[in-house]
């Protein structure tokens, strides 16, 4: 049984296949266009999906995608009357359903092949009813509450729900124009970053500063119920949409909010212009606001579904900082934020609930991994090299782990392409680059040598699951890089490279099982070192994290990059052929 999984039309377009109700590949499509945050018709992606699993258009069973023109059709009808929104953003979305109209085709031509080949059903469904599935029926969770929380999806922002092994019981939703994801982008545009995703800029920014407008930014959203509004005078979108353009191949998205906003918090920051403590304490307020009404929803769910486990997923649930207080501000005990959490996540989603809801079939498979995506053998990475007249050393595994832990602690900045490729927006020991935590001038390195990206944001560390409740104040474990937790106080010190002005860190917990390679490192850094983390950040300069060898190398050589491992092979600046 094939289920091909579908994301299209939403940002970080992705597919995902299955098979017999496990998940055989998944990847984005911004890593085959190296656009970031691409929201077309994955076909790269697709196929990708069909080649892995070693299958044809017509041995599809079923097809899934992850929106649904005609779901709260009825709401939009009442808005559009009520509101009678611009004719621009009313023209958008029938764009946007008219897409949807040709699947058949559209999958035919990226699948090189002819629509009547294609003669799997194709389920359109809910957008947030597939962040709903990708939270909990890939989750280890039997029985868990579920909220998933974005900007907006099928007229939809908010949804929450219960699930008990192949059930989902939905008990409330938040309709358009109403958004905490709209709320945290209109702010970060306002705090002049522009680019599509550019949230998590803002949310590293907040720890700088004070929640000094904590107050004002109450008077924009409050809790409503078992939900939330949003004071419609700060904003434009429910009358004018909101525009998304292009700029060099990445999104940018146009202001939407309202003059009220500036008379409440003063003149919009101009992009790349100085970030001032004000804007600082905007962020920690916007922070601050985000939290409040995310513990709101939770704990108005627990009154509902009264039970310890919980499922987060939505664009929203990719706040890692809010993430990792929800066991110290809610009821829950243990919370499952799969690894596409965001818009990616809802091709996986989509199978699944096919899966389960559709073909009524029970539970046997747990996202408990990222590695989903191209991989590529020694072989071909060697033939890269040698395309760019590069002649690296080979190694057996010790070998290598030894002279990279070496280079390491060298102080060198290293690149690490290894296995199958990480779905989802962060490099988990893959795709990864990786450094020595000790340092206090690695972040400063890293980003003079090859990030150029701001100051204020923090790298991530990437320890030990067996070392987390040394380290962390919270002794849970955090795969997907999915929640920060404050460092204890006697070991920030130790690792000052990896630990945000505000004590924390946002951690990737490594097990043996999920990637013995990147574990078999990070503990040969350890018994070196005596410390059992390493400094990871994603192998990329201003793109999407690469997924070939090929990318690789050119990432190496138009950066300052120390090091680079393809495989087997380690190749250093210094070997680079005049």
């Amino acid at each position: 049984m094939n289920i091909l999984g579908i994301n299209a039309y939403h940002g970080d377009a992705s597919a995902c296949l299955i098979q017999n109700g496990q998940l055989i590949a998944a990847v984005e499509e911004e890593r085959f266009n190296r656009v970031k945050h691409w929201a077309g018709f994955p076909s790269e992606s697709i196929r990708y999906c069909l080649k892995i699993a070693g299958i044809s258009p017509k041995d599809l069973d079923h097809v899934a995608l992850s929106f649904n023109p005609k779901a709260n059709l009825n709401r939009k009808l009442l808005f559009t009357l009520k509101q009678r929104p611009s004719l621009a953003s009313l023209l958008d979305r029938f764009s946007k359903q008219s897409k949807s109209a040709n699947l058949q085709e559209q999958l035919a031509t990226a699948c090189h092949c002819q629509p009547q080949e294609i003669t799997a059903p194709i389920h359109t469904l809910e957008h947030h009813t597939t962040h709903l599935a990708c939270g909990f029926f890939v989750s280890p969770f039997e029985k868990a509450a579920i909220l998933s929380i974005d900007g907006m999806g099928d007229f939809v922002s908010t949804l929450s729900a219960a699930g008990e092994g192949n059930q989902l019981e939905y008990f409330s939703r938040t309709h358009f124009p109403h958004s905490i994801g709209y709320l945290y982008n209109a702010i970060t545009l306002y705090l002049g970053f522009p680019a599509y995703g550019d949230e998590y800029k803002v949310m590293g920014l907040a720890p700088y500063g004070e929640p000094e407008y904590l107050e004002a930014l109450r008077k924009i959203i409050f809790p409503k119920g078992d939900s939330f509004e949003l004071n419609l005078d700060y904003f434009t979108h429910h009358e004018q949409g909101i525009s998304m353009k292009w700029d060099n191949g990445a999104p940018k998205v146009a202001p939407f909010h309202s003059p009220e906003l500036e008379k409440l918090l003063g003149p919009a920051r101009q992009a790349n212009s100085e970030i001032t403590q004000k804007h600082q304490n905007i962020a920690a307020s916007l922070q601050a606001v985000t939290e409040e009404i995310i513990f709101h929803l939770l704990n108005q769910l627990y009154q509902r579904y009264p039970c310890e486990n919980l499922c987060l997923t939505g664009g929203v649930a990719m706040n890692s900082v809010a993430n990792g207080k929800i066991t110290e501000n809610t009821a829950f005990n243990n919370v499952y934020v799969p690894v596409g959490a965001a818009d990616n996540g809802t091709c996986i989603g989509a199978a699944f609930f096919v899966w389960h809801q559709i073909l009524k079939q029970p539970r046997q498979f747990i996202l408990s991994h990222a590695y989903w995506g191209s991989e590529f053998s020694d072989e071909e990475c060697l033939l890269a090299l040698q395309y760019h007249n590069l002649t690296p050393k080979h190694f057996e595994k010790t070998q290598m782990l030894n002279h990279v832990v070496d280079a390491i602690c060298d102080g060198k900045v290293v690149g690490w392409f290894q296995g199958r490729m990480e779905f989802g927006a962060r490099a988990l020991g893959n795709r990864s680059l990786i450094a020595d935590p000790r340092r206090c001038d690695m972040r400063d390195i890293i980003n003079l040598k090859i990030k150029f990206r701001e100051k204020f944001r923090p790298f991530a560390p990437s320890i030990l699951e067996e070392s987390v409740g040394e380290y962390f104040e919270i002794a849970q474990t955090a795969p997907f890089m999915e929640k920060v937790f404050k460092i204890r106080p006697e070991k920030r010190e130790l690792i000052p490279a990896v630990t945000h002005v505000d004590g924390t860190g946002r951690l990737q917990s490594v097990s043996h099982t999920a990637n013995p390679l990147y574990w078999e490192l990070i503990n040969t850094f350890a018994q070196r070192t005596g410390i059992p983390l390493l400094l990871n950040t994603s192998l990329n300069e201003n793109e999407p994290i690469v997924r070939t060898p090929q990318e690789a190398i050119q990432c190496f050589l138009r950066t300052n990059m120390d090091s680079l491992v393809l495989g087997s092979y380690y190749i250093e600046r210094s070997n680079i052929n005049s």
